[in-house]
């Protein structure tokens, strides 16, 4: 069964495998998440200015386009600083300096329950501290 809660928060897929992307979007869609998905971080940029329901960018490190993911990272935390970050690479080495405060990175690959266990912790996380109950933050 669907959680109604998460339905109302969007994540957006920014992933250059057209295959790992689509297997995603059918797994965060299973989890009962809406999902939306953009082929480079421009595309990401130009959804993420029309919406207002997003609430995680789940993006790729290796992106084609005027940025990677981690520039897309924190780009999108300097213009939407709500919106939390679910990094992952297989190819590289990243440590928490390298994304903005309250992001996770995912090595691939991953397993499907660690992501959306990381995606619902930052999504409760910033629930709770819009109701003032939480300081918990997550670093990579």
């Amino acid at each position: 069964m669907k959680n109604r809660a998460l339905a109302a928060k969007a994540i957006l897929i920014v992933e250059n495998d057209q295959l790992l992307k689509l297997l995603t979007i059918d797994i965060l869609e299973e989890a009962g998440f809406v999902v939306l998905d953009a082929a480079d971080a421009d595309e990401a940029v130009t959804v993420l200015a029309g919406r207002t329901d997003i609430a995680v960018l789940l993006t790729g490190i290796n992106l084609s386009g005027s940025m990677d993911g981690v520039s897309l990272a924190h780009a999108v935390r300097a213009r939407w600083p709500h919106i939390k970050i679910v990094a992952v690479s297989g190819r590289t080495h990243l440590s928490a300096v390298d994304f903005p405060a309250e992001s996770r990175f995912l090595r691939k690959p991953y397993h499907s329950a660690a992501m959306i266990s990381a995606i619902r912790t930052l999504i409760d996380t910033a629930d709770a501290r819009r109701d003032g109950n939480s300081q918990v933050y997550l670093d990579v």
